[in-house]
């Protein structure tokens, strides 16, 4: 080897050993942020530990604060905050067609699909609803025990990716869910017509009606089937206004600097209150099972580090005593000052205010839009329709 080669070799070997030295001082600054940020003192906007996490919050803004930014992201194009005048205006009278004996106009979302039998009762959170599935009863002509019922539809939950539900009617005119030990008089299916992966087609709804034959056959009960076109039509209206109210908001906070470490980051975000879920992200737990939002660290699982978190709120799952987005903004704000990071909207961009007080009330005005339309947010019905 001759003294230039062996000189290379030397140089190569130096400049490795500094590369390694610098990511490892780079790793560690970003460890030292994340426990710095978390060990300062800080309070927590969300877990006080004298505050139950269902506290409600309200975003307030001082010259001491960072800047609150916000930004909206949709599963569709056409998703917005704005109200569609039509589709509320359809969805207002659900309740009082329930039960009218006359025949429901194709057109009339509220109404419920064309049936010999009276729907669910309206106060009780039943599995089968009048509002967004397809309900198809089978009479007994004598009472069949619970059990009977039980194993003859276990298998049928779902069609395609519609969910299936059932509950049954006695002798006094009650409605429950099908139990061990029941006796019923009439079995009521329901397909979900709706969810945000599409209207119920009418492949789906012919296997549905050809399973649930199936089903009577065994039972020797007489199905009460609604004509297909008018089932499509409702279920391709409803999915119109589900596509028209489902909105995400989002808030980022982008480093001001280094990145952060994410085995620190992960571990402090755990002790703030936040739950990690199996797909990676964390969720922020409202106190009932529930979640208020969640956050992405948008690193893949080979990264250790990373420079941009988000905060994801999906709106109409949550419900509007719990002032999510309120709570979501605040929780972003602490982030930001704990972590010497800036609040950003999805392109990066400041927002005033002014911007964040106006989507604030679009959120208001879309509960209000929803209420109207008797699927209020984060209501078993809305959380069925927007899964």
């Amino acid at each position: 080897m001759t003294d230039f080669q062996l000189s290379l070799l030397i140089a190569g070997g130096t400049s490795l050993v500094g590369v390694v030295i610098f990511n490892k001082w780079q790793e560690y600054k970003a460890k030292k942020t994340v426990e710095n940020a978390f060990s300062d003192g800080h309070d927590d906007v969300l877990l006080n530990p004298d505050v139950p996490t269902t506290q409600r919050y309200e975003p307030t803004f001082d010259d001491a604060d960072p800047v609150v930014e916000s930004g909206r992201e949709k599963d569709t194009p056409s998703a917005s905050f704005e109200e569609n005048d039509d589709i509320a205006e359809h969805h207002a009278s659900i309740s009082a067609s329930a039960h009218d004996a006359h025949e429901p106009a194709p057109s009339e979302i509220n109404a419920p699909v064309e049936t010999a039998a009276a729907p669910v009762a309206p106060l009780r959170e039943l599995p089968v609803d009048e509002l967004i599935d397809c309900i198809i009863p089978l009479e007994f002509d004598t009472p069949i025990r619970g059990e009977k019922i039980l194993t003859e539809i276990a298998e049928l939950k779902y069609v395609g990716k519609k969910p299936v539900h059932f509950i049954g009617q006695n002798d006094a005119g009650g409605q429950d869910v099908i139990a061990t030990g029941g006796a019923y008089t009439t079995l009521f299916a329901g397909i979900q017509m709706v969810s945000r992966s599409g209207p119920l087609n009418e492949l789906e709804y012919s296997e549905f009606v050809m399973k649930l034959r199936a089903i009577a056959d065994n039972l020797n009960a007489h199905p009460d089937v609604p004509d297909m076109s008018k089932v499509i039509l409702h279920a391709r209206e409803l999915h119109h206004f589900v596509v028209e109210h489902d909105a995400q908001l989002s808030v980022n906070i982008a480093a001001n600097g280094a990145p952060w470490a994410l085995n620190t980051l992960l571990a402090a975000l755990e002790k703030m209150g936040f739950d990690q879920r199996p797909d990676g992200r964390l969720m922020m737990p409202d106190g009932d099972g529930g979640s208020l939002f969640t956050l992405s660290t948008n690193a893949a699982v080979s990264e250790t580090m990373t420079s941009r978190l988000t905060l994801l709120l999906d709106v109409p799952c949550v419900a509007p005593s719990r002032n999510s987005f309120g709570a979501m903004a605040a929780c972003a704000r602490s982030l930001a000052t704990r972590l010497s990071g800036t609040v950003v909207d999805d392109g990066n961009q400041p927002i005033s205010k002014a911007a964040l007080d106006e989507i604030a009330g679009q959120v208001n005005e879309f509960y209000s839009a929803m209420a109207e339309a008797q699927i209020p947010a984060g209501s078993l019905r809305a959380q069925r329709l927007f899964s």
